[in-house]
């Protein structure tokens, strides 16, 4: 990997993908690539905190990579989000999805839809820096940063 240059660059540049603005993707496709980045961010600390058994590490992964969880993330940011990433998580909250979670209300799916769209907008527009501060900040805020170190070394 070159120095300075994101994964998101390395992506485009290597499979000749085009740049679109970000502002005109769907917040359900927004939400489809969010949902991979947080994903990703938190199984790589679990990884990191130590070599287990797969079935461990999705279970130390799961309790943050769900509707509620990822619910309360969000409500614990709503003072820090600027304007422009309100409106996005906004459209991603108020997206009409043909899917519903499994064990999450219907609230809490949407807000985590939002969440989910408000970072893979800030993904596609190279800004994951910012995101990781707002996933760590929401994990702090909501204790969740504090219960997985405990378990899983989050």
């Amino acid at each position: 990997m070159e120095a300075g240059v994101s994964i998101l660059e390395q992506v485009r540049d290597t499979f000749g993908c085009r740049q679109p603005d970000v502002r005109s993707y769907s917040p359900l496709a927004l939400a489809y690539m969010g949902d991979a980045v947080y994903d990703l961010i938190i199984r790589t600390v679990v990884v990191e905190q130590g070599n287990r058994a797969a079935n461990l590490l999705h279970r130390g992964a799961v309790r943050y990579v769900n509707a509620g969880a990822q619910a309360s993330v969000i409500e614990a940011l709503q003072d820090v989000l600027t304007q422009e990433e309100e409106a996005v998580y906004r459209r991603g909250r108020n997206a009409k999805s043909h899917t519903a979670a499994k064990n999450a209300s219907i609230e809490e799916y949407r807000k985590a839809t939002g969440l989910e769209a408000l970072i893979g907008y800030l993904y596609l527009s190279d800004r994951l820096e910012r995101i990781l501060e707002l996933v760590r900040l929401g994990l702090e805020r909501t204790g969740l940063l504090a219960a997985a170190g405990e378990r899983n070394g989050l």
